[in-house]
C-alpha cells in the first residue's frame, strides 16, 4: 500500500509540457545511471512512457494551433530558406 501512495503525487498529470519534459529528464537520467531497483526502473519507464504520451500531445497541439492561425500554410521563419 505504500507503493501506491507513493506512486500517486508523481503518477498526476503535469501542468505544463516544460513540468513534464523536465521531470522525463530526470527519468532518462536516473535510469541511465544504472543504480535504480528493477521495480523502480519499471516504475520509471512506465512513468516515462506517460509523460512522452502527454508531450507529444502537447506538442500536436500547439502545431495544430499554429497550422490554423497560419491557415494551413505554414511559411518559413524569418531567415530561413524555404525548402
Amino acid at each position: 500500500m505504500a507503493k501506491s501512495s507513493a506512486a500517486s503525487p508523481s503518477a498526476a498529470a503535469p501542468a505544463t509540457y516544460e513540468q513534464a519534459l523536465a521531470e522525463l529528464e530526470r527519468l532518462v537520467a536516473a535510469m541511465e545511471n544504472g543504480q535504480l531497483p528493477l521495480d523502480q526502473l519499471l516504475d520509471s519507464y512506465q512513468r516515462g512512457t506517460q509523460l512522452l504520451a502527454f508531450c507529444r500531445a502537447k506538442l500536436e497541439t500547439v502545431e495544430n494551433r499554429v497550422k490554423v492561425l497560419e491557415e494551413g500554410q505554414l511559411r518559413p521563419l524569418a531567415g530561413q530558406p524555404e525548402a
